[in-house]
């Protein structure tokens, strides 16, 4: 006969805190969490909407801060070569001197983590022994308590990320370093779509660049021009503030500016004279060859029209659609500018080069008619900070005295009224 089973004793429930105070508590940790999950959330979204690896990361970074509440972040990446962590992202108000420093694997707190692969939750780092007290020095920081956790893509270590100094007297606890540890995993995705992106890039580049080399090897006369056609645009893409993304489009027109060439005969390409009219028909084709080449290439749909349009003129003189003023794709005005200058300023069989400040005067004179004046304007500031050079005045050699004084000139605010009633701009 079974014996009954024994009564297992109810236990009773716990008392709930109950009243204004505890009510208002619990409101306060369920505001902080759905603003911890809002930030998580919108982390996620950042990392994932952009490729442009420095704005992810500092806008990362700049998350970290707000969602740890602490005064300052930093991510550094390893140098594998020379073994050592360098600073790739820091915030705050001394984050120019801190991200000069650099320490080797091993050195400091997170020399160490990056070393074992563990995380570091540090209430007090002077009783650390861990911690690098050079740092502050070097530094003018004063680093109180710290979380750092490594960075892993495909079970490597790449990089390390560290909040420092938990906000209002307090320090970080064992949830702040699950959200760190969290946060380092979307931060390696992040690096991993950065660098593929980077690689690829480099490689779509190397590409073009190769290929407008062959091109230009066919043509005797212009060993260089690509490159230099290239530096001068991407200058003036600067001096007017051209986004991250205008100015990679820009600097890609610019290599593939005369791709059209490799439909043109060698017989005119390599013709040491000036070219009769049929010659230069077919010379000037030239635009539309290289439009139709690259018309294929769907990611060259934001590039296409700065190589296309290139010999375009403001007053609508140019070539292949005769367009005016804003008509001209904004590549193609800074490129006829850069073209321009190096055709002006390099040799050929029928003509030596001008002296630069003739150039100069050349570009000048014919804003408004053959240039936009704001791109003309923009090469003008390039070239005072010593960003333009010729085919004879190699990268980074100063500019002639006389050419800085007539530069000076031009771009007197003065000069710039009285010459064209208005200032340049997009």
């Amino acid at each position: 006969m079974m014996k009954p089973a024994k009564k297992i004793p109810r236990r009773k429930p716990r008392a709930v805190a109950k009243g204004p105070r505890a009510e208002a508590k619990f409101r306060d940790l369920q505001k902080q969490f759905k603003a911890k999950v809002s930030t998580l959330l919108e982390i996620n979204r950042i990392l994932n909407s952009s490729l442009e690896a420095k704005t992810v990361r500092k806008r990362a970074m700049e998350a970290v801060v707000k969602l740890l509440s602490c005064e300052t972040g930093s991510l550094y990446l390893i140098d594998e070569q020379r073994g050592e962590l360098y600073f790739e992202v820091a915030l705050g108000e001394r984050a120019d001197t801190i991200k000069e420093i650099r320490l080797k694997i091993g050195e400091g707190v997170a020399g160490w983590v990056a070393q074992t692969g563990e995380s570091a939750l540090i209430a007090d780092t002077e009783k650390d022994p861990r911690w690098a007290r050079n740092f502050d020095k070097k530094s003018k920081f004063h680093t109180r308590n710290m979380v750092t956790v490594p960075v892993r893509s495909k079970g490597k270590i790449i990089g390390v990320l560290q909040a420092l100094n938990k906000l209002a007297g307090k320090v970080f606890d064992r949830e702040d370093l699950k959200l760190m540890q969290s946060l380092s995993d979307q931060v390696a995705i992040a690096l991993d779509n950065a660098f593929l992106y980077e690689d690829q890039r480099r490689t779509f580049f190397q590409t073009a660049e190769a290929l407008a080399l062959a091109i230009e090897k066919r043509d005797i006369y212009t060993g260089g021009h690509t490159k230099r056609v290239r530096d001068y645009s991407v200058a003036i893409g600067e001096e007017m503030e051209l986004t991250g993304e205008e100015r990679e489009k820009l600097e890609l027109a610019a290599i593939l500016h005369d791709i059209g060439k490799i439909g043109i005969e060698d017989r005119i390409l390599r013709k040491p004279g000036k070219l009769d009219d049929e010659e230069f028909a077919q010379m000037r084709s030239h635009a539309e060859q290289g439009w139709e080449i690259l018309s294929h290439i769907k990611s060259l749909e934001g590039v296409s029209p700065g190589t296309r349009y290139h010999h375009e003129r403001m007053d609508g003189k140019g070539y292949p659609l005769k367009l005016t003023g804003s008509q001209i794709p904004l590549l193609a005005r800074i490129i006829a500018v850069a073209d321009t200058w190096d055709a002006m300023t390099s040799d050929r069989p029928y003509r030596s080069a001008l002296e630069e400040s003739r150039a100069l005067e050349e570009l000048w004179q014919n804003r408004h008619k053959q240039f936009a004046p704001e791109a003309v304007e923009a090469f003008c500031r390039a070239f005072k900070k010593n960003k333009i050079y010729t085919q004879h005045r190699l990268k980074g050699a100063p500019v002639p005295e006389p050419t800085q004084a007539f530069l000076t000139s031009l771009l007197n605010p003065h000069t710039l009224e009285e010459q064209t009633g208005q200032k340049g701009g997009r």
